[in-house]
């Protein structure tokens, strides 16, 4: 049995590491050692005791022991694979790239992507990312990298940025989630139950705005069948006329469908984020238009609850207040490591530079299409070019990307200013205003700001 190490940076996280745990206690085929590293040590301490206590659940297999290191560096000796799931910053500077925002007719569902909020998040990021990255390649160059963090692109990026030989990847599960879209849809229109993994779809974009040109089931085309189910819901919604029960991160896909009506292409990310990459016409006018919309906008200080509720089920858990249900997820972080090891091989959507799977994309940007993992390679899979409205907003923030890495590379915040200006969800806003914007934020953020030159 193949027996590895994995180094978790942001190893205190509250969601991504229990569920991790929950995935490798269901592992019989490679077993090892997880070791917990977060800047927060007493959160990795207290996920360290929780990972001991899911591998010993009855219904577990018991192939993994977890660890805490006192430091990055530590923690990548001898890694062969390495999870990066961090909170770059704190939720009380992502309540001011998100909240601050809204006073000047900006609003943003999700804040970790796109938008002001993903300029100032990529921001703070990226000296993070740099640390990390520089740190495996002096200690652990041959690891898997498996980035968890948001901005997606960006956090990839930002690794090849500073370690072009990195074997690194990001992994998201938005687009998995229009496979099970198009199964409602093929049930309603043609009464076949379908399977997920027998919908196959052709991702291409960039992270949380990837869209499909592309999608059969055995031998049936489904984007007629989408098409017609588009239609169907495109005023209503999935969820009709009550969609309350989906807060916070729910919708009713109107945005989607009518993203599919004018542009003929299956939008994959949920519509909290594909609207962060749109201009606020129509989708983010104001609350009100949010709310005919049918998604929603999730405040920081629910991320805040969240967080809290998560440290205390792990106490209780610790101390046996509160019993762990052993339930694995339906993220595939650990079905990619299977494939890495040679142990069944897999076809997924990945987050990896452009090595022409996107032809009309730059060479060496992060895009997302499918990729091929076999044993310790990923192969992309050619996608096609992209074309139309998708292309013309992906170039966009294409060139916003870029805009940040000149800006940390040259620490001159007065780039990152110019991107902002670019940004389609912020083009209503006079440049005036998004200098005074921009200004504010920067000065609530500044302790996270000490790579760039600050005035």
């Amino acid at each position: 049995m193949k027996k590895i190490r994995i180094a978790y940076i942001g190893g205190g996280s509250r969601l991504w590491a229990r569920g991790l745990m929950s995935d490798l206690a269901c592992v019989d085929d490679f077993s090892g050692e997880v070791v917990l590293y977060d800047i927060d040590q007493e959160a990795a301490i207290n996920n360290q005791k929780l990972g001991t206590i899911i591998m010993e659940h009855k219904d577990a297999k018991h192939q993994f022991c977890f660890s805490v290191a006192n430091s990055l560096e530590e923690a990548l000796i001898n890694a062969d694979f390495v999870f990066i799931s961090i909170l770059p910053g704190t939720f009380d500077e992502m309540e001011d790239y998100v909240h601050i925002p809204e006073k000047y007719g900006i609003f943003q569902p999700v804040g970790d992507t796109a938008g002001p909020a993903g300029i100032f998040r990529s921001l703070i990021m990226m000296p993070m990312f740099e640390k990390i990255a520089t740190a495996i390649k002096h200690i652990s160059p041959n690891a898997w990298v498996v980035n968890f963090t948001n901005p997606m692109t960006m956090c990839v990026q930002m690794l090849y940025h500073v370690f072009p030989e990195i074997k690194a990847f990001g992994n998201c599960h938005e687009v998995s989630h229009v496979q099970d879209l198009l199964k409602r849809a093929l049930f309603e229109e043609m009464g076949i139950e379908a399977k997920k993994k027998d919908i196959h779809i052709n991702p291409l974009g960039i992270n949380h705005f990837t869209w499909i040109n592309h999608a059969t089931y055995k031998d049936i085309d489904l984007m007629p069948i989408y098409e017609r189910f588009a239609r169907k819901y495109q005023v209503t919604g999935t969820c009709g006329n009550h969609f309350e029960h989906l807060f916070p991160f729910g919708s009713g896909e109107r945005v989607k469908f009518d993203l599919f009506l004018k542009h003929q292409m299956i939008a994959a990310a949920g519509d909290r984020h594909l609207v962060e990459f749109l201009p606020h016409n129509p989708y983010t006018l104001d609350k009100d238009s949010i709310a005919k919309w049918k998604f929603f906008l999730t405040p920081v200080s629910f991320r805040k609850e969240m967080k809290e509720k998560g440290n205390q089920s792990a106490i209780n858990i610790i101390h046996g207040k509160e019993k762990i249900e052993l339930t694995p997820t339906d993220e595939e972080g650990v079905t990619q490591l299977r494939a890495l090891l040679g142990i069944q091989p897999l076809m997924t959507n990945v987050n990896i530079p452009n090595q022409g799977q996107i032809p009309n994309l730059p060479l060496g940007h992060v895009v997302e299409t499918n990729a091929f993992f076999r044993f310790n390679d990923i192969r992309p899979i050619f996608a096609g070019p992209m074309s139309g409205y998708s292309l013309e907003i992906t170039k966009i923030h294409i060139d916003i990307h870029r805009m940040l890495l000149e800006s940390f590379d040259k620490r001159d915040l007065s780039i990152a200013k110019k991107a902002l200006k670019l940004d389609p969800l912020s083009s209503h806003v006079s440049d005036f205003l998004l200098d005074d914007m921009f200004d504010e934020i920067i000065k609530k953020i500044r302790p996270f700001l000490h790579h760039y030159v600050l005035e």
